[in-house]
């Protein structure tokens, strides 16, 4: 400092401090040479704590009020000094105004995943990420155990170490909190207020205190997530019974759109059959509800089994596959002149194709084929 910093020093009887910032927990009143005038006066405000250091020691604290530094009111000081009948010379005191106010703008999140047991999904790695406010409690044991000698304590210089203070906690409570994964989200403010105490509790040797702790989300890994997708179609869908009839009703209106297709005839076939089945036990259930005897005395109708599907034949011609078709089918193209003895067939359990005349299972459709007529 120059020589207008010294008479400055002299001359400014006021000490106080206006926060600029908004990241600032310490900050050193600047003196020349650290002197401070007998009966300057001290403005503390509210949200503030001055605290006076001589020669390294922590002298006197005060609260938020005006003052007039004097003997009587700096007693800890006045007996470092030996100030016993009063003294009204400028003294040497470092004086540090504690921030007592929130910080909110802080946040903490983790970097590598929490592993955690789960009763449904069995062993599961978390993230989260989330906000918290911090805020100094005990000034004194603040500058004994962080702040030092630093002429201005930002809240970066600790944000840093109460992140990983945070995030060391949470697979705790989170382990702790006996909630199911699922139910995470609705229990995320009580497990906040929890870490936040326990936080608090620990910080409490160094001054500072965590009033709120914010969980803002909790997640899985993208595995995981895929398998609830599934879980929460599966409970979309409810009843897989009519899911199921549903489904096939679409498929029967889709090959029906397609009735060139291998594949659509098939699944027309197939389905048609089903539905008919369905349609019939429907009928004979719904002829059942005409009134009669009571259900306890009527002996139980036999129900026939159902019939026995018939043997899907393929057909060959001009080197295309066509069917498949039932022996009925067969005889209509047996008719029509489109099947012969020497066209090809084939069925499940053939080995290869052969030619209809040589399967004895299609003798009788070959057999209802008229001759040709005669000449005329």
């Amino acid at each position: 400092m120059g020589l207008m910093d010294k008479l400055r020093g002299e001359l400014i009887d006021i000490i106080e401090w206006l926060d600029d910032s908004r990241d600032t927990m310490v900050w050193r009143f600047p003196r020349y040479q650290n002197e401070i005038k007998m009966g300057a006066k001290l403005v503390v405000r509210e949200s503030q704590t001055a605290v006076f250091v001589n020669e390294g020691k922590i002298a006197d604290v005060f609260e938020p009020g005006t003052y007039t530094l004097e003997t009587r009111n700096l007693p800890i000081l006045s007996t470092l000094k030996g100030w016993k009948y009063g003294f009204n010379s400028p003294f040497k005191a470092e004086v540090y105004f504690v921030n007592t106010r929130q910080f909110t703008d802080m946040k903490w999140g983790t970097q590598n995943p929490v592993i955690l047991r789960d009763a449904e999904f069995g062993v599961v790695r978390v993230r989260a990420f989330g906000a918290f406010a911090a805020r100094v409690v005990d000034a004194s044991r603040l500058l004994r155990e962080l702040v030092g000698t630093d002429p201005q304590f930002r809240t970066e210089e600790v944000q840093e170490y109460l992140r990983q203070l945070m995030v060391g906690r949470l697979g705790g409570a989170l382990a702790t909190a006996g909630v199911p994964l699922l139910d995470l989200a609705a229990h995320q403010d009580a497990i906040g207020r929890r870490l936040a105490a326990v936080l608090t509790e620990e910080l409490a040797e160094v001054g500072i205190a965590i009033p709120k702790f914010v969980i803002e989300n909790v997640s899985v890994p993208p595995e995981v997530e895929q398998a609830l997708d599934k879980r929460t179609s599966m409970g979309a869908v409810g009843d897989l019974d009519r899911y199921t009839r549903f489904q096939a009703a679409n498929a029967m209106e889709a090959a029906a759109n397609n009735p060139g297709g291998e594949a659509g005839a098939g699944i027309g076939l197939g389905l048609g059959m089903a539905m008919g089945q369905q349609m019939a036990r429907s009928m004979g259930g719904g002829a059942a509800t005409h009134p009669a005897q009571p259900a306890a005395t009527q002996p139980a109708a036999a129900e026939p089994p159902p019939l026995p599907g018939q043997a899907q034949w393929y057909v060959g011609v001009g080197g295309q596959r066509q069917g498949p078709y039932d022996l009925g089918a067969l005889a209509e193209q047996a008719n029509a002149g489109a099947l012969g003895a020497d066209t090809l067939v084939w069925r499940t359990g053939m080995a290869q194709w052969q030619p209809a005349g040589q399967v004895p299972e299609l003798a009788s459709v070959l057999a209802s084929v008229p001759p040709p007529l005669p000449p005329q």
